[in-house]
This record gives C-alpha cells, structure tokens and sequence, in this order.
C-alpha cells in the first residue's frame, strides 16, 4: 500500500492538521516547503472571497499539495459554497469531517481531488469506504479539540479488520519515534495538530502559547460543556469553574431526538465563540484546545523546526 508520502509526491507522510481559527497561510506554506503537507479549515475564513484569496496565497508561495476541511453537514451554512470553490481551484485533497461525505466524493473524484474522511470508529469508515474515499483519518482518544473514543492502536486495528481503505492516524504524535511506531501498526501516515500550536507562524495569543510550554499532558481534561461533543482542552482555573461535565438538562435535551441537533449546534456555537476570544486575546475565560502531545512542546520555534524533529531521527 502506497504511504500518504507516496499518494501526494510529498517528502514526509505527514499531515499538519487543520486546526479550527488556527490554521493559516504562513503555516500551510511553511510545512509544504518543508516536506510534509498542511491543510486549513474552510470555516477559517468568513466568506468565500477570503477562502478564494487564502488558496490563491498559498499556490503563489509554493506548488506543493495542500488541502482543504470541508464541514459536511448542514451547521455549515456555506458547505455547497465552499466545495464549489475547492472544485473550481482544483485543491488537491480534501479532509471531511462531521457528516456524510458522499457528495463531496462523488464531486471530488472526476477532477482527481483525492478525499480523506475523518472517523473515530471501524463502522464509519466501512461506510466512507463504500462512498469511495480515497482514505479515512483515524481520529482517536489522543487527538487535540474533538476527539475519539479510542486509543491509536485499537483504533487503527479495528479499522484494519474490518477496511481495506489506507489509514491516516490523528491523535497523540509528538516524536518521529511514535510516527515509526504508527507506521508499523500499518498507517500509510500521520496527521499532527497539537505540536504546531507552538509555532512562530500560528498567530495565537502570547498567554496561549505560554500555557503550551508550562502545562503537560495531565493538564489536559475531556470536555462536553463546549461544543456538545467530546473536546480536548487545557485544565485552566476557568475551564475547572465550568466543570468538564454536560448539565443535567444539557444531557436531557440530548436524549430529545426533535431538540437534540438544534441544541447541539446552540452549544457548538456558544463553544466556539468562547474558544475563539481566549485563542487570540488575553482573557480570564481561557478555553485553550490542546491533546496529550502538548507534553513534548518547550519553546515557541519555526514549523519547519517542529517538522524536522519529526523527520529526523534522535540522536
């Protein structure tokens, strides 16, 4: 099975993950030049003209591939808007995630843009498998933001015995060791967020990326208060006064299969919000994402720094 490395003509099988207001054009170009790939979530930009404007940005710094996050069910408003555009730039792949991705295949796949799923369990990406996605991005337990629900290994196993389909592992990464790792386990590559929070292109608050270097791997808690679904968040002072814990009327209206998606996209956006006003201004309502992998940052440094600990072995 060709690696992720193989399938895009790309140096590194690696994949700097889309982060959610995070992720931009510095930080795209700054991993293709240095061997790997990068893709942003389109969300990240307010309107199509600035999406068209960013794609743009970034081909006339580099001709290496490049991929777009396409939220894929109806709490994006602008999903037939964005894809159109993907299709008419001829972006090289795209990344689906929270929702069915079938169209978006079925529009992909005649112009040769290659399409990778996010999953978080074997069911899933049997069915993203059938809709003919050229791969699935395993999502477990260790991954920054939203997560899934099982270790790597497990995960990647379940996957494999029940799927043919090539297997990108996301969640947990922090050396080139556990890449080794994962690779063996039969991934064909790996996509890292959490590390590159902590690069000089990401244009987070100071304090964020302070709390990047002093905080660990125990500092790091499961919540559902933010989003509805399962979210990876630093444990500050103001995430403890919220508790990590659903209410007990947020988890009965839940249950309420009328109420349930319009109370889950109410929770989505009042998560988001508070999650974008602490990423970029100093505030005492942090809600700082990070995974476990936070663990191996200690200084703020260039991507391509963070990249090369990545690629290259350990003395």
């Amino acid at each position: 099975m060709k690696t992720l490395a193989e399938i895009l003509n790309i140096e590194h099988p690696i994949i700097v993950a889309p982060m959610f207001l995070i992720s931009n054009v510095d930080m795209v170009v700054a991993a293709c030049d240095a061997g790997a790939t990068a893709a942003f979530p389109a969300l990240n930009y307010r309107s199509l003209e600035e999406l068209k404007q960013a794609i743009h940005a970034i081909r006339a710094r580099t001709n290496k591939p490049f991929g777009v996050n396409l939220i894929v069910n109806k709490s994006n408003l602008r999903h037939k808007g964005q894809l159109e555009l993907i299709l008419e730039e001829r972006v090289d792949y795209v990344i689906t995630s929270l929702g069915s991705p079938e169209a978006t295949i079925k529009a992909c796949k005649p112009l040769g843009i290659k399409v990778f799923c996010d999953v978080i369990d074997a069911a899933y990406a049997k069915k993203v498998e059938k809709m003919g996605a050229d791969a699935v991005i395993a999502v477990n337990s260790k991954a920054g933001g939203h997560c899934g629900k099982m270790a790597p290994k497990t995960l990647i196993e379940n996957i494999q015995a029940e799927c043919t389909i090539p297997i990108i592992s996301a969640g947990g990464i922090g050396t080139k060791a556990q890449i080794d790792e994962i690779m063996q386990l039969g991934a064909i590559g790996v996509s890292v967020g959490t590390l590159f929070l902590a690069c000089e292109e990401a244009t987070i608050s100071k304090d964020y990326k302070e709390a990047l270097i002093q905080y660990g791997e125990k500092d790091i808690v499961l919540t559902t208060k933010m989003s509805g679904s399962h979210l990876t968040v630093i444990n500050t002072p103001y995430v403890q006064s919220l508790g990590t814990e659903a209410s007990f009327l947020e988890k009965l209206l839940h249950k309420n299969k009328w109420l349930k998606k319009y109370i889950k996209m109410i929770l989505a956006f009042r998560g988001m919000r508070a999650i974008e006003k602490s990423t970029f201004k100093s505030t005492y309502e942090t809600v700082w994402c990070a995974g476990p992998s936070i663990e191996f940052i200690k200084s703020v440094r260039p991507l391509k720094e963070i990249l090369k600990d990545l690629t290259v072995a350990a003395n």
